[in-house]
């Protein structure tokens, strides 16, 4: 698999990693053998980013990754591990986020302890805490670095120009945020400053949460899923809606010989050479159908009949629903 750097003075990553909240049980139910499953695939494809977090299952994510690496001792030195902290709740139970130094440690400590590790190759703070400034926030991650707990920080769904101040506190590897042929905003600022400043792009839900893939997720199966049942692109009629149009996506797909999730990932891979795709899976199967990407290489044609299925702003619903956006910047 072609590599990527992860951040401009960062290690060499596979251009496809794997996103980890898949480990958890957010997008149906998962055990531990199935995540090492998944693991061991990823070893044998050199998929070698892996990305989690403590949110995850509530540690279930960190939990699986970290007894995989004890049971296979050779394969820290092959995977660079990322996780991230931030999202926490009050003592009544409310939501909110936390970016000072003193959380993002503790939370760290736990998550190494989890992962079975004395340092992470990329922590990020997961939101943004309006507490602080983008300067504040670098720099107290920065200090994780300097105590040998992190390689190297990350920021997760913010602005360009959130990172351009960061930037200035302490150098930032990566951002993290939605991209995919779904969701485009990253496009108005976020891919072009990452690329100036030397950052790597890291693109969560690159297969549209399933929108994007041979096999959606059925009707029946949202239901179950609180986080899918509340977001406005997997409620009637918008889910309806964003079935048809994106059918005319699989459907090419299938005429150039690939999944869809293999296209849409090579999609992301003609962004730019800092974008990195990190897609989640329970299946080993698709797994392989989303790395398929990474083999692809699109020319102008192929792009331009990708944007002909799918132009700019054909997905119905935002990407969010009121209560999912409390957190990400806006920033156009």
């Amino acid at each position: 698999m072609e590599k990527r750097k992860l951040g401009k003075n960062g290690p060499e990553v596979g251009s496809i990693g794997y996103g980890g909240m898949s480990f958890s049980d957010m997008y149906g139910p998962t055990n531990e053998a199935e995540s090492h499953a998944i693991l061991d695939t990823c070893r044998d494809q050199g998929v070698t980013h892996l990305d989690t977090a403590n949110v995850y299952g509530m540690g279930k994510s960190e939990n699986a990754i970290g007894t995989y690496l004890k049971a296979n001792p050779g394969a820290r030195e092959e995977f660079v591990i990322a996780t991230k902290a931030t999202i926490t709740r009050d003592p009544d139970g409310n939501r909110f986020y936390d970016n000072s130094a003193e959380h993002l440690e503790t939370e760290l400590d736990k998550s190494l302890q989890r992962l079975g590790l004395d340092c992470v190759d990329l922590f990020y703070a997961h939101r943004r805490d309006p507490r602080f400034t983008p300067e504040e926030t670098a720099a107290n991650l920065g200090r994780l670095v300097e105590k040998g707990k992190a390689r190297a920080i990350g920021l997760s769904e913010i602005a360009p120009s959130t990172l351009r101040r960061a930037m200035n506190a302490f150098p930032v590897a990566a951002v993290q945020s939605e991209y995919s042929l779904a969701t485009r905003f990253p496009d108005l600022g976020l891919v072009q400053t990452c690329a100036e400043l030397g950052v790597a792009m890291v693109a969560f839900s690159p297969v549209g949460r399933s929108l994007l893939t041979d096999n959606t997720i059925s009707h029946d199966r949202i239901r179950d899923l609180p986080f899918l049942a509340g977001n406005p692109r997997f409620t009637e009629p918008n889910l309806s809606e964003n079935l048809r149009i994106s059918e005319g996506f699989r459907k090419l797909a299938a005429e150039m010989g690939t999944s869809a999730a293999g296209l849409a990932n090579a999609w992301l891979l003609s962004r730019g050479p800092h974008v990195i795709p990190i897609p989640g899976t329970r299946s080993v199967e698709h797994l392989h159908e989303c790395i398929a990407g990474a083999a692809l290489n699109l020319t102008k044609t192929d792009l331009d009949r990708i944007e002909a299925v799918l132009p700019v702003g054909w997905a119905h619903g935002d990407r969010y629903s009121a209560e999912q956006w409390i957190g990400p910047e806006r920033y156009c």
